[in-house]
């Protein structure tokens, strides 16, 4: 037989559950997690880069420590249509989201760490570049 009885397992399990969602909590609202971090309507993480309006729709580019990251996004979302969002690291091969879409095409990311990046975004025919950004 054990030296603890039930009651206080039961106790210990609590214990450490309080524990485990307290420090789920103060990890989520602490220091760590910039709200610049957190996921944009659009899927991407990080802080807002570039936007890009065009006739159809919007080039959205986000940067985070790392990582760039894209996506088209339709001015009136409706029925599908051909969407492409396209992200390229200086010296890198490009990332390409394309299809028909009725609200957005991304997001795409490329590692970006010191490196510039480009993106293109067409919705319908109409499109929307940067030319070379976060250098």
């Amino acid at each position: 037989m054990s030296r603890f009885s039930t009651s206080a397992w039961r106790g210990r399990i609590a214990v450490g559950a309080v524990a485990v969602l307290a420090a789920g909590v103060l990890g989520v609202a602490g220091p760590g997690v910039a709200a610049a971090e957190a996921a944009a309507p659009g899927g991407c993480p990080g802080r807002l880069a570039k936007s890009v309006k065009f006739a159809t729709g919007e080039l959205r580019v986000y940067k985070n420590r790392q990582y760039a990251c894209a996506v088209t996004v339709a001015t009136k979302p409706g029925p599908r249509r051909t969407m492409t969002v396209t992200l390229q690291p200086r010296g890198g091969r490009a990332v390409v989201d394309s299809g028909r879409f009725t609200r957005q095409a991304g997001p795409v990311s490329v590692h970006a760490l010191n490196r510039c990046v480009r993106a293109t975004g067409a919705v319908a025919g109409r499109a929307g570049s940067t030319g070379w950004i976060l250098c």
